[in-house]
């Protein structure tokens, strides 16, 4: 039985991967529906690079609804920088046409509130929690009631990635991330943070991309248009042959929780000075505060990649050469 979710996010070159898995795991993941928030593009570009993504994936029944057009108290930055000038690798496809989808009117927070009022869902966030801050403010009630959240945010001991201590999603929009971890710590609930501690090992090299293009032309050459940007990117700034791709290990953890493994730990976000978007992890127990966060700390790279290519490539079988491109 597929459990239900709302896929919260920001697309984005990895968001859309992320999507394009999400949707090809349907015996694990139901997508309910898909809620846009500023972030690495503004929420109008994320919201038609989300529609891009369901056309390609001949998913337009999806809904999609418009959130967030700014971060709760701070200026928004977005992140074109790494995503392109269009946010989706500078691949520069078509909109999507209001023939082909028509606009939802509720916009996202309505939607998850309507949602949640009917039904416990989970939500994998892939963005700036400000939709869900929102949702907070709104209904706590019916935030109180998601069944899970699993949010690609943060980093424990790793390095930020967008100053030296903060990851872009809660350095966007910090105040946001700040009252979803307190409400989670005010319910005693834990959110599952799928940091940079994991997803930097997440990384698609050429080689990879090579073998996906032989193995399913089609899907493996919309992968490049989007993500060619991408590795331009991080070789420029990280001299990474390949690209690090976050936000697909996020919806596969929720589908298959063995993935990754790590620890249960008090997490405040801090929201102010030089260090703005910081994770805070008591990992000494400091604050003898009862945890709100699970705090992943390793993955199995290769079991990614196996389940990355299985699922979104739609093979009965594991890739035969798969082993030896991911040592």
């Amino acid at each position: 039985m597929p459990q239900k979710v709302i896929i919260d996010t920001d697309p984005g070159i990895d968001d859309s991967l992320a999507i394009m898995l999400a949707l090809s795991m349907p015996e694990e993941i139901e997508v309910a529906g898909i809620t846009i928030a500023a972030g690495n593009a503004p929420v109008e570009m994320g919201y038609g690079n989300a529609l891009k993504v369901l056309k390609f994936m001949d998913r337009l029944d999806v809904p999609v609804f418009m959130g967030a057009d700014r971060p709760l108290k701070r200026d928004f930055v977005n992140a074109l920088d790494t995503h392109g000038a269009d946010g989706l690798g500078e691949s520069f496809l078509p909109e999507v046409s209001e023939e082909e989808y028509e606009r939802q009117e509720m916009n996202a927070v309505q939607f998850m509130q309507e949602t949640l009022q009917r039904e416990a869902v989970s939500v994998i966030a892939l963005g700036p929690l400000t939709n869900l801050a929102m949702l907070i403010e709104k209904d706590p009630c019916a935030f109180g009631s998601i069944r899970e959240i699993v949010s690609m945010g943060g980093s424990f001991r790793s390095h930020g990635n967008c100053s030296p201590v903060a990851e872009y999603n809660y350095w966007c929009d910090p105040d946001a991330a700040a009252i979803v971890y307190r409400e989670m710590d005010r319910i005693g609930k834990m959110i599952h943070m799928v940091g940079l501690d994991v997803t930097r090992r997440i990384v698609l090299t050429p080689d990879l991309l090579d073998y996906m293009k032989r193995l399913d032309p089609r899907t493996g050459d919309f992968t490049q248009k989007i993500t060619k940007f991408y590795f331009d990117f991080h070789w420029e700034w990280e001299h990474l042959i390949g690209c690090v791709i976050n936000d697909p290990l996020a919806v596969a953890y929720f589908a298959r929780r063995d993935l990754c493994r790590g620890f249960e730990s008090y997490v405040q976000i801090e929201t102010q000075g030089i260090s703005i978007g910081q994770t805070v992890v008591d990992s000494m127990h400091f604050y003898r505060h009862t945890p709100n966060a699970v705090v992943l700390t390793e993955v199995d790279t290769m079991r990614f990649f196996r389940t990355f290519f299985t699922c979104l490539l739609q093979m009965e079988e594991e890739p035969d050469l798969l082993a030896d491109l991911c040592r």
